[in-house]
């Protein structure tokens, strides 16, 4: 016997699986499991991420806060200070009634410099030979986020500053006191042994 022709069929289409079959659900179903899987793992590494509390912590009274106070200023701060014609290393010795030091950072100066003229009688105070500077090794030059990281890194600042949005973000921090300017003189909050403080 000879070979059977084949005749070809036109318009021949392969056999697919509708979008409603059980088998694609059953696949759909398993991805989705997996992916839960996933973020419950993830949730758990994160939670056990818990920033270490420095050691001079003791709830949030922070030990390391001593007599030679160290004062960080920011620049609204010295604006306001001259506005109530305060000098600031004398006044922050009244309201401590102790001897402090006063950091400026790289940040604040640059912040002072940008503000042009205008604040020039801020910026010669700032450069006071009897504050101290911070050099920075980040880039940029906001002043709020310069401090906030300064802070949390090393615990044995008070922040001097007169920003609420900076206050806010201090006052999550625990065991750093803030210095403000009410009522024409310095006042300190979170430090009970600010005696020269005056009283709320």
């Amino acid at each position: 016997m000879g070979k059977q022709k084949k005749t070809r069929k036109f318009a021949e289409v392969k056999r697919m699986l509708s979008p409603k079959d059980q088998r694609l659900k059953l696949k759909e179903s398993a991805k989705q499991k997996i992916q839960g899987q996933q973020n419950v793992r993830r949730k758990d590494e994160e939670a056990r991420k818990v920033p270490k509390q420095p050691v001079s912590i003791f709830f949030s009274h922070n030990s390391a806060l001593g007599p030679p106070y160290h004062i960080l200023l920011d620049t609204n701060f010295i604006n306001f200070a001259i506005q109530n014609k305060l000098d600031v290393m004398k006044a922050a010795m009244d309201c401590l009634l102790a001897k402090c030091t006063i950091y400026i950072s790289d940040c604040v100066m640059a912040e002072l410099e940008k503000l042009g003229p205008k604040y020039r009688i801020a910026l010669k105070i700032a450069r006071d030979p009897r504050f101290e500077r911070l050099p920075c090794q980040h880039k940029g030059t906001y002043a709020d986020d310069c401090l906030v990281d300064r802070v949390t890194q090393h615990r044995c600042f008070i922040v001097a500053t007169c920003d609420k949005d900076l206050k806010r973000r201090i006052r999550k921090i625990p065991g750093v006191p803030i210095m403000y300017i009410a009522e024409h003189r310095f006042s300190i909050e979170r430090l009970p042994d600010a005696y020269g403080a005056p009283r709320t």
